[in-house]
């Protein structure tokens, strides 16, 4: 069991001053005795007591160093950071203000702010509304001729990746305090240049 700083004024007076101190071993033999219930301190222990007094003048704790607090500026410059540039990521405001990626997210963590996902949705010019329209007429018409036609349509799903900067929903997101949605507007893509399309159905 540790010694805290009661314990340590006792062992200084244990020692004594002047004519009538008392030798390390008698110290440890006295406090064993006042405190039979503790485990006994050792002689390097006293020494390290008295060395420490007359060099400081008491015997409390140093101060722990831990971690750095982070101040009220460096706080201020961080949530500046995610309101300028709702996009920037942990890493390019860390680097910016050359703090650890850890405390930029404890600070984020300690505002409640929060990374959202952009949700993408498909542009709409002004006749595609029409053109929604005719596909529908267009597909009734047909399975009311054959009742068996929609039964012959493969359904597929397929994910467009750009490669020439355009918004990626897996890599992009958006620091709010808030329940936010961001919503990026979408052209049908009517060229393969600079995108990869992928597909897949289900049998």
């Amino acid at each position: 069991m540790p010694l805290n700083e009661r314990d340590r004024i006792e062992i200084l007076m244990m020692i004594g001053v002047g004519d009538r101190m008392r030798t390390q071993q008698e110290v440890c033999r006295l406090f064993h005795e006042m405190h039979p219930d503790r485990e006994p301190v050792s002689q390097s222990t006293v020494s390290r007591i008295e060395r420490k007094y007359r060099e400081l003048g008491h015997v409390r704790d140093a101060p722990r160093q831990g971690r750095p607090k982070i101040n009220e500026n460096v706080q201020q410059d961080v949530i500046l950071s995610a309101l300028e540039n709702p996009h920037c990521t942990v890493r390019q405001v860390s680097r910016d203000l050359n703090i650890g990626k850890s405390s930029v997210s404890n600070i984020f963590k300690k505002v409640k702010y929060h990374p959202y996902r952009v949700r993408l949705i498909h542009e709409l010019a002004e006749d595609d509304f029409d053109r929604r329209t005719e596909f529908c007429e267009y597909m009734m018409d047909h399975n009311n001729q054959n009742n068996g036609f929609i039964a012959n349509i493969l359904f597929s799903d397929e994910a467009t990746f750009f490669l020439n900067g355009h918004v990626n929903r897996q890599n992009t997101r958006y620091w709010s305090p808030g329940k936010s949605t961001l919503d990026a507007r979408i052209p049908y893509a009517t060229s393969t240049k600079g995108q990869c399309v992928g597909w897949y159905c289900e049998k």
